[in-house]
Formats: structure tokens, C-alpha cells, sequence
């Protein structure tokens, strides 16, 4: 199936038919990454609707965010050591020096963090890449106020919310984009209404089309098949003219990651939407194990009569009188299987974490008796490390390829951008990303086997040498060997023994006198 009808018309419904399943499932899983479950699934109260114990669960309701670290680890070992992004040039070179400056200034190490992050939940995620400037002046020229003069425009890279894109794609593939837009409801508020417009940026490959509409909302206008409402309106009409604007790049400036493919459809999918029922499973164990506890931590006690009524409140229990037969007094105690409850607790957290790839114990702790895969730091050489944390790796190494293509080809459209509207005048490089595995590793192990293999000859030079170990980029090492070298020009008084052993030859002067 293939998706290559123009939606964004006057008449039309936004969002499109074929994106509100993408959309509501999007919004779904941000809740519960944020540990709003309760907001959007009702298993357990649901079950319990026409017993006395449904209120009583809302009340107990606790939210157990497992969801959180599962998708925030593999953002970490991505890019918790900064990966190096090389031209394949000299460090001094106008390419290197432009990446250099992309990555830094666009603080593109934490871009890929928060992408790799919510990618995990959302399943996908875009970046795009404008022409523009860094700071938003809109409050200025909204004001009849000019643009500070020193302002420069620039390669900017930034991110775009998954749930406005709306891709268009190839004839005959489904992997390929031909067009993709960018849509987003804006709403105008006033004294006494409030107005939604729609602002489209249409990309095409060497050309943006920027649209406004106005939209109208009409009664049951909210779609809930996908389990999340989505409003849904109408595209009422075109306000103004549109905008084409030259971008001078024969390419495409939106790039799409996706968090986990397969080739028969564009859309991605991200670990939390294969462990939906299992996570709801686990917070409706949680809290029906706290009810229980709750409810019988104050038994009702039984015993002789009191002479009273025929049931006494006795702190927050009841006492209930028995006959003179029945004197000795007890409590009233049920068999609320927890020792199953939690087994299954522990059964139902294993699995999740096993379905994530990621080991229990990544967390240092395990849950329950679930330790019999060790606790991941009894092995201290590389090699048995990366053994142990081989599943987590193996899904962070898959996250990476589709990372590396998109920042690569955001990375080349930068230098395109530079040579087209700024002062940038060289030949653009694609460039190569260096990523690191997030594993700590052992400097003395790594130099023993580069000395037995190369039979102790230099196997890396000093500048890249300091950029790996330090995590600089290259203007910041030729900057530490530049001082290293004028530390060493400075030393002085230090002289070889060979200076005494030098003869000096005495002068005609010196010898008569």
C-alpha cells in the first residue's frame, strides 16, 4: 500500500484517514512512558466496574513506571560516550571545520539522545534541516521591531514532531518518500473564540511549499477506534497565497528514523508498543496486591459478647460477638494468594525486560529470585563484559544504523545549505560517524593487544589519540597539542652531560692574558 493521495486540500479531513492509527498510537504510548496509564487503560477497574472494590482501586492507584528506564537506556549507551563525526579529510580542512561547527552548534549529541529516547516509545522520528535563523525573532517582527544586525543565518538542525509529518510515498515503494509534509494545528485564541488553523510546509525534493489554512471542527469530530482520542477536522479554506521557496539542495531536508523497520511499510516500531499489555499487566498486579495488603492489614476480630451492639468498631476493624460457646477471640483472615501474586509480578517484569533485550540486572538489581543470569559484574576483561551485555548491544546496534544513514545524509544537506545561501566555498564531503558501544573500557587491554599485533609500533597519532580519550572534537585537540608543544619549548634548565666534554677553543686575547 502505498500513500500518495494530496490530503492537504480544502474539503479534506486533517488528520488523514490513513495517519490517525499512527497518530493515536503515538500519543498512547507517550502515556505510558510518563506513567499516565491510568488516564487511558482501565483493565483491572474495568473487571471490577460493578463491585464495591472499583472506587477503591482508583483510590490505590499507583503507577509503575518500568517503561521509562527500558527506553532511556539504549538513548544512553547510544551516545553516552559522544560519537567522533569525520569528514575522512585533515582535521584543518574547511569540511572538517564546517562539521565541527554543525555538531557543536546545533548541541547535536543531546538532539540524538532525545530523538533515540522518544523514538523508543513513539517508533519513529524526524529531523529537518533549514536555512535560517537560531533564535526565533518572530516577537520582534510581530512588533514592527528589526532583526539585531550581527544576527547570521545558518545550517540548522532540529527535530519535528513525529505526529505532524505526514510522508507521501514512492509508486512501487513504500521505503521511499517523493514528498513529505509537515502539518500543524495552530489555534488562535481571542476575547471570545478560539480559531484553529492549519500551517503546512510541504518538502519536495529542492523546494518547500509553505500553506495556511482554516480549519472547522464539527460534532463528533474525535475518532477513538485506536484506543486514544483524536479530534479530527475540516479543511475550510486557504488563507493567502502559497509560499515556494528554492531551498538549492536537490534533496529532501526532512530525514526519517526509524526506531525498528521491516521493508513492507515506512512507519517504525518502538519497544514499548510490543510491551503495552505486558506493562498494564504489571501496574493492575501492583495494584491490586497493594488493596489487599490494604485492606487486611486490620483484620476483623471475633469474640465473647461485650454486652454491647452486635458489632463494635474497634480502631479501624470490626469486633463481632460470637456466642458463649465460641469464647476464645480471633481475627478473621483471607487467603489472598500473595506469594502468587508476586510470583507472577516477577514472571511478568522478567518478561518484560526479556522482550526489551535489555538485562534485568543493566538496572544493578534484580527482582525477586530472577538472578540465575548473574549479575553482570563478575567478568572485569572486555570481552566477557560485552558477552554479557551482548543483548542490550546488539539492539543499540540496530538503533545506530538507522541513526547513522539519517545524521549522515542531515550532516551532508548542511554543507549543501552552506555552499548555497551562506559563505561557505569548498566541495562537500559525506562524512562518517564514529559511534562508541557505551561499554567502559580497558585502556591497558586495549594498548597490550594493538603492541602484540603491530610488534610495538605506533598504531595512532597523538591528535586522534587525545580526541578518543578525551571526547574532542578536532579544533580542541590541535589545541592541547599546541599547548603540549609550547609547554616544551619552555623547558628549561636541563642540559645533557655532554656539554662538559666539549673543548672550547681559548682566543689570542685570552691565551696572553
Amino acid at each position: 500500500m502505498t500513500y500518495n493521495v494530496d490530503a492537504f486540500k480544502p474539503g479534506e479531513q486533517f488528520p488523514p484517514a490513513n495517519a490517525i492509527e499512527r497518530i493515536a498510537k503515538y500519543r498512547k504510548m507517550k502515556k505510558l512512558y510518563d506513567g499516565k496509564q491510568g488516564e487511558v487503560y482501565e483493565r483491572a477497574t474495568a473487571l471490577l466496574k460493578d463491585t464495591p472494590h472499583a472506587a477503591k482501586l482508583k483510590a490505590l492507584y499507583i503507577a509503575v513506571n518500568i517503561a521509562d528506564p527500558i527506553v532511556t537506556k539504549p538513548a544512553d549507551l547510544l551516545v553516552g560516550e559522544p560519537p567522533i563525526f569525520d569528514s575522512g579529510l585533515s582535521d584543518d580542512t574547511k569540511q572538517q571545520t564546517a562539521i565541527n561547527s554543525y555538531v557543536e552548534e546545533n548541541d547535536l549529541v543531546k538532539l540524538i539522545h532525545e530523538s533515540a529516547l522518544a523514538n523508543g516509545y513513539r517508533g519513529d522520528s524526524w529531523i529537518k534541516v533549514r536555512w535560517g535563523y537560531r533564535q526565533d525573532y518572530s516577537a520582534l517582527t510581530s512588533r514592527g521591531l528589526q532583526i539585531p544586525e550581527d544576527a547570521e543565518m545558518e545550517p540548522i538542525l532540529e527535530h519535528v514532531a513525529a505526529d505532524c509529518v505526514f510522508p507521501i510515498t514512492s509508486n512501487g515503494n513504500v521505503k521511499q518518500f517523493k514528498s513529505v509534509v509537515i502539518a500543524s494545528v495552530e489555534w488562535i485564541v481571542s476575547q471570545n473564540d478560539e480559531t484553529p488553523y492549519l500551517n503546512v510546509e510541504h518538502h519536495l525534493p529542492g523546494f518547500i511549499i509553505n500553506e495556511r489554512y482554516k480549519l472547522s471542527t464539527y460534532e463528533g469530530g474525535v475518532d477513538n477506534t485506536y484506543g486514544y482520542s483524536v479530534q479530527l477536522f475540516k479543511i475550510a479554506e486557504k488563507i493567502g497565497e502559497s509560499e515556494i521557496v528554492s531551498t538549492g539542495v536537490p534533496h529532501l531536508l526532512v530525514h526519517h528514523i526509524p526506531y525498528k523497520s521491516t521493508d513492507d511499510q515506512w512507519e517504525g516500531k518502538g519497544t514499548l508498543e510490543v510491551l503495552e499489555s505486558i506493562l498494564i499487566a504489571i501496574n493492575d498486579r501492583v495494584v491490586q496486591i497493594d488493596y489487599i495488603l490494604q485492606k487486611h492489614s486490620d483484620p476483623i476480630m471475633y469474640g465473647p459478647e461485650t454486652g454491647g451492639s452486635s458489632i463494635i468498631r474497634v480502631g479501624g476493624g470490626v469486633y463481632i460477638p460470637v456466642t458463649n460457646e465460641e469464647k476464645t477471640p480471633g481475627y478473621m483472615t483471607w487467603d489472598g494468594k500473595l506469594e502468587g501474586a508476586f510470583k507472577e509480578l516477577e514472571t511478568l517484569i522478567g518478561m518484560a525486560f526479556q522482550i526489551a533485550e535489555t538485562p534485568q540486572w543493566l538496572f544493578g538489581t534484580v527482582l525477586g529470585d530472577q538472578n540465575a543470569g548473574g549479575t553482570g559484574t563478575s567478568h572485569t576483561d572486555g570481552a566477557a563484559i560485552k558477552a554479557r551485555f551482548m543483548p542490550i548491544l546488539t539492539k543499540v546496534a540496530r538503533i545506530r544504523t538507522h541513526y547513522d544513514r539519517a545524521l549522515r545524509d542531515a550532516l551532508y544537506n548542511c554543507q549543501l545549505l552552506d555552499i548555497a545561501h551562506g559563505d561557505a566555498d569548498f566541495t562537500p564531503v559525506y562524512p562518517v560517524i564514529h559511534w562508541q558501544d557505551g561499554l567502559p573500557h580497558n585502556e591497558k587491554e586495549q594498548a597490550e593487544i594493538m603492541a602484540i599485533r603491530t610488534g610495538n609500533k605506533p598504531t595512532i597519532d597523538q591528535a586522534t589519540a587525545i580526541k578518543r580519550m578525551d571526547g574532542v572534537d578536532d579544533i580542541q585537540a590541535v589545541e592541547i597539542l599546541t599547548r603540549i608543544e609550547g609547554d616544551t619549548e619552555r623547558e628549561v634548565g636541563t642540559v645533557t652531560s655532554s656539554i662538559y666534554n666539549e673543548e672550547v677553543e681559548e682566543t689570542t686575547e685570552e691565551a696572553d692574558s
